[in-house]
């Protein structure tokens, strides 16, 4: 079997400044978001809308504010609401880790209806736009919880060829490395699922749909192999919080989709 590597969190120390890993992938997150938006907005259909490059740069600020704080809020409040109900001069300090991919997404998509309400134009209009970017950024992210060997899976077969031993995790034995898995699911595949459909003008609200459907979906799946928070365990049916926050992310891209195929273009 493998043993996590243990690889320094920092990435570049130079006196007292200490640059991480985890905030390079963020980096190359917003870097690949800006390249492949840049190249929807060049498409025709968007070009004829009168999207430009000046709106990218607009969405990706929008994006990292909700990001930031939806994420934070998200985990404060869906994974631990007794301690930071208690504990509410806590809830913003990002510093302290602890972020919801949830949380996050909620945080993008008050801030996306913000910019489409000053912009003038329709909610789904803007996240139809960004969504083939997206995965790209959740990929990078994956990357960062591997290096630092949080997130590990469950324990798994010793046979399994790539079972690994993630010495920080509570027992030396074998386990899934789910944020690979989670690396292939919600960003190499639901990019190229998304990438691909989006191609073609597609009827407004179709791409959010399908977004919402596959990560929703690849979420559920991978959170079999993913090691639930030990404050939290599992849940209701032996579901993890993950998984039921996913749940209503497929059922409402379902909803979506259908809604928008039965509009008129």
């Amino acid at each position: 079997m493998w043993v996590h590597p243990q690889f320094d969190p920092i990435a570049i120390k130079l006196g007292p400044l200490a640059v991480h890993w985890y905030g390079l992938t963020y980096l190359a997150a917003f870097g690949m978001f800006l390249w492949l938006a840049n190249r929807r907005v060049a498409r025709p259909e968007f070009a004829q809308a009168g999207w430009t490059r000046r709106d990218v740069d607009d969405l990706l600020f929008y994006g990292v504010i909700g990001v930031i704080l939806g994420g934070r809020l998200g985990y404060a409040f869906f994974y631990k609401p007794d301690y930071y109900v208690h504990n509410l001069g806590e809830v913003l300090a990002v510093w302290k880790g602890g972020m919801s991919f949830h949380g996050g997404l909620l945080g993008v998509l008050v801030a996306m209806a913000l910019f489409a309400k000053l912009r003038g134009r329709t909610f789904f209009e803007v996240t139809d736009l960004i969504a083939p970017c997206v995965p790209t950024g959740l990929a990078a992210g994956r990357v960062g919880n591997f290096i630092n060997g949080e997130l590990w899976g469950r324990v798994a077969d010793p046979s399994l060829p790539w079972a690994m031993v993630f010495p920080q995790s509570p027992t030396l034995e074998p386990r899934h490395p789910s944020q690979i898995y989670q690396f292939i699911g919600e960003g190499l595949f639901l990019f190229t699922l998304l990438w691909l459909y989006g191609r073609k003008p597609r009827l407004t609200g179709q791409v959010s749909g399908l977004f919402l459907i596959g990560y929703g979906a690849q979420r559920f799946v991978t959170e079999f192999f993913r090691q639930p928070d030990d404050f939290l365990g599992l849940r209701a049916l032996n579901l993890s919080q993950g998984q039921w926050l996913s749940l209503p992310m497929v059922a409402a891209g379902i909803a979506i989709w259908l809604w928008a195929s039965r509009r008129k273009a």
